[in-house]
C-alpha cells in the first residue's frame, strides 16, 4: 500500500494525535521559553530495527508548525542501529519540544511493527509464503500500521470489512444452527457476493478444508491446527484455493508453519504486540 492513497485519512491522524497531546497548550514550553528562541534537533536510533514513519514524524513536527524545517537522513525500510541520525528538525525550540512526543510516538510505534514484521520475513526466507497481518490493530491507526507491516517486507490482509468475504467461525456457527453446512455457506456467499469479491473461509480440520477448497473457496484458512493437520489439509485442497495459516504463530513456528506449503501465514502480533523501537530525539540549543 501507499501512504500517498490515504492522505486526508492520514492528516487527519496526525492532527487528532496533536491535538490530544496539546490539550490547553504545552505550558511548560510557553512559560519557560520565548517564541524567538531557535534549536536544532536530532532524531537518533537507540537500538537495531528497521525504519517505518519517518514521513509521518515530519508531517506531525510540519503540522505543528510549517516554518519548522526537517531533513530526513533515512528512508523508511532502511535497517538502522543505535546511534544512527535518522533527520534533523531547526526552528523554533518551542515547536519541537511541542511535537517532539508526537512524532516519535509514531516513528517508534510504527517502526516496532516493520521491525518484528521484518523477522518474521527472513524468518520463512526461501519458502514461497507470504507473511500477512490482520485487523488486529489499534483503533484509527490501521492505515498506518498496515503501511508499516508493508515496509517491513510483510503483506496485507483485508483493510476492512468490506474487502472480501471472510466466513469465521461465529459465522459458521450460527448458519450451522440453521442447517446450512460449509459448502452450502459458501455456495451463498458467491451468489450474493459482489462480482471479483474474494471469499475465504475458517477451517478447525482438514475435511472441512478440503470441503471448503471443493466448493469453491478462493480462500481457506487453516486456523490453530497442528502442523501435520495443515500439511493433510494443503495436500488435500491440492491447489484448488489459496491457503493461509493463522491462529498462534511466533517466530519460533512460523518456519515449520510454511514447510506444510500453505500460501500465507497472517498473524495478528505483527501489529497488536509489537514493541516500540527506542528512538529519540536529542536538542541543541
Amino acid at each position: 500500500m501507499k501512504l500517498d492513497d490515504y492522505v486526508p485519512q492520514v492528516e487527519d491522524v496526525v492532527e487528532r494525535a496533536l491535538n490530544e497531546d496539546s490539550g490547553f497548550g504545552d505550558v511548560t514550553s510557553d512559560i519557560l521559553l520565548s517564541p524567538h528562541v531557535k534549536a536544532e534537533a536530532n532524531i537518533i536510533s537507540k537500538a537495531e530495527g528497521v525504519l517505518a514513519g519517518i514521513e509521518i514524524a515530519k508531517l506531525a513536527f510540519l503540522t505543528l508548525d510549517p516554518f519548522l524545517e526537517f531533513e530526513s537522513l533515512a528512508k523508511d525500510g532502511t535497517k538502522i542501529h543505535p546511534h544512527d541520525v535518522l533527520a534533523k528538525i531547526e526552528g523554533p525550540a518551542q515547536s519541537i519540544l511541542k511535537a517532539e512526543r508526537t512524532s516519535l510516538n509514531f516513528l517508534q510505534h510504527l517502526s516496532g511493527i516493520a521491525t518484528a514484521t521484518s523477522r518474521y520475513v527472513d524468518a520463512v526466507k526461501g519458502l514461497p509464503v507470504q507473511i500477512l497481518d490482520t485487523r488486529k490493530t489499534i483503533p484509527g491507526l490501521r492505515i498506518l500500521e498496515k503501511y508499516a507491516v508493508n515496509v517491513g517486507g510483510g503483506h496485507n490482509h483485508r483493510m476492512n470489512l468490506s474487502d472480501m468475504v471472510l466466513i469465521k467461525d461465529n459465522h459458521i456457527a450460527v448458519m450451522r444452527k440453521q442447517g446450512i453446512g460449509i459448502k452450502e455457506i459458501i455456495q451463498k456467499a458467491r451468489r450474493k457476493a459482489a462480482k471479483g469479491i474474494m471469499i475465504e473461509i475458517e477451517t478447525t480440520n482438514p475435511q472441512d478444508a478440503a470441503q471448503a477448497a471443493e466448493a469453491g473457496a478462493d480462500i481457506v484458512m487453516l486456523d490453530n491446527m497442528t502442523l501435520d493437520s495443515m500439511r493433510q489439509a494443503v495436500k488435500m485442497i491440492g491447489h484448488r484455493a489459496i491457503v493461509e495459516a493463522s491462529g498462534g504463530v511466533t517466530l519460533n513456528t512460523v518456519r515449520s508453519i510454511a514447510e506444510t506449503g500453505v500460501d500465507w501465514i497472517s498473524i495478528g502480533a505483527l501489529t497488536h504486540s509489537a514493541n516500540a523501537l527506542d528512538i529519540s530525539l536529542e536538542l541543541k540549543v
